[in-house]
């Protein structure tokens, strides 16, 4: 069963950085103004970060199982205040966030087969705050070596 998780964990990884890395490249081999070449290196970085984790992983490697908590670690918190946000998923995520506002309310939302990856210093006007249980439940299975 552990080997299942794994490989499934290692396959979400491959695909959800190597996607990531696909949508990122065109927008880093255009011209355009520092700041935004500076986010897509961090981006590109991150999602090359996760694509060897998954395939060090598949590889049943000990590094992989390291990198790969790191990779699930990463994409766990999810922040949008309006000084700060910051979000990261690979392959796949369920989110479980509030909105900071009144009446607070928990909300679920889940994606599969995407990526998404968010950087910024200035947020949005709700301010958010939650996790990305998927990824929380990915990292725990790699603690049950």
């Amino acid at each position: 069963m552990r080997l299942i998780l794994f490989r499934l964990i290692g396959i979400l990884e491959v695909a959800g950085g190597f996607y990531g890395m696909a949508t990122v490249l065109p927008r880093l081999l255009a011209i355009g103004p520092l700041h935004t070449a500076a986010i897509g290196l961090i981006q590109f970085a991150l999602y090359a970060f996760v694509l060897v984790a998954g395939v060090l992983l598949l590889e049943n490697s000990e590094r992989g199982i390291r990198f790969s908590s790191i990779a699930q670690l990463l994409q766990l918190p999810l922040i949008a205040t309006p000084i700060f946000v910051y979000a990261l998923h690979c392959g796949a995520c369920i989110d479980l966030y509030a909105a900071l506002h009144i009446p607070t309310r928990p909300e679920l939302s889940w994606q599969f087969g995407s990526q998404r990856f968010m950087l910024a210093f200035s947020g949005p006007g709700v301010s958010r705050l939650g996790v990305n249980v998927l990824a929380l439940l990915s990292w725990l299975v790699l603690k049950l070596r």
